[in-house]
């Protein structure tokens, strides 16, 4: 009975978000993560993904067929055939098949993901996609070149996995890291139209690595910041690390909505909103966009 409820909602959910009430998507959504379910899921740009429902992006790709509607809107409305997307932190992939799709075949795709486990699964979604304008890299971006250690915490937040010793250890391991100019090729820092950095406390370390490239990036050239401050404060980092050499060079701050609630979802994938200027402090996570275009929003 739960199956047939689970397909059938789902399928509500995918075609009707908004006329779906928000107990029956906050049930769905538990039922997956408690039995999780292994497929393959379809996204509403086209894209294919080997999912297991117990980790939240894959949950959220088969429940919605979408990820961070917000960015996804704005990220779709971006990217032009042949331009160049450099994704800091891959993951599984999604943005990077997002860009794969939007970029067409004579743009391209730089995908950096360390993790053994994510790469692998990046790896076979390109291969489910057949998406042939994809670099995968399985390379940390660091300050110095070198190994370090990556911690997972939370099993159900895959995309938690971080440089940063998190209080309980559910998993660790060692990877390669370099600096990203050290990562990119001069060709994909020259071309890139937007640069997505979402690493889980190393994005100071990726922000100020490329900071003396910065004046080399195209003059549209955008970046998207998953800004951390208390992983920043545990290394005796502020936001200000990040914000700060942007700033000076000649980027504005804009703050874009993004909320993991699910029954957020529906509202978010027919009404996206844009990035919205920020000139206030950042105390919390936060997705964050630079641009050198000066206005209310982008």
């Amino acid at each position: 009975m739960h199956r047939f409820t689970r397909a059938t909602l789902r399928t509500a959910i995918q075609r009707a978000p908004a006329f779906i009430p928000k107990r029956a998507i906050r049930w769905l959504d538990d039922e997956l993560l408690r039995n999780p379910v292994t497929t393959t899921a379809s996204t509403r740009f086209g894209g294919r993904f080997p999912v297991t429902t117990s980790d939240i992006i894959q949950r959220y790709l088969y429940t919605f067929g979408t990820w961070e509607p917000h960015l996804t809107a704005w990220i779709t409305h971006r990217l032009k055939t042949g331009d160049t997307f450099v994704d800091v932190g891959a993951n599984i992939g999604y943005y990077t098949m997002l860009a794969s799709h939007l970029v067409g075949p004579i743009g391209h795709v730089a995908a950096i993901e360390p993790a053994p486990r994510f790469h692998q699964h990046l790896q076979a979604t390109l291969l489910l996609n057949e998406a042939r304008n994809v670099r995968a890299i399985d390379q940390a971006v660091a300050a110095e070149p070198g190994r370090v250690e990556m911690f997972l915490a939370d099993p159900g937040n895959l995309g938690g996995t971080s440089t940063v010793r998190p209080r309980h250890v559910h998993d660790a391991f060692h990877v390669d890291a370099a600096p990203l100019p050290d990562i990119l090729t001069p060709s994909e820092v020259r071309n890139a139209r937007l640069i997505k950095i979402d690493v889980e406390g190393a994005e100071a370390a990726a922000v100020q690595s490329l900071a003396p490239l910065l004046g080399l990036l195209r003059p549209d050239a955008e970046l998207i910041i998953e800004v951390t401050p208390r992983t920043l404060a545990k290394q005796g980092l502020e936001v200000e690390d990040v914000i700060g050499p942007l700033r000076a060079a000649g980027f504005h701050i804009y703050r874009i909505a993004n909320d993991y609630d699910p029954t957020t979802y529906p509202t978010a994938i027919g009404a996206p909103e844009p990035p919205r200027r920020w000139e206030r402090e950042v105390t919390e996570m936060s997705d964050l966009v630079f641009s050198r275009t000066d206005a209310t929003h982008l």
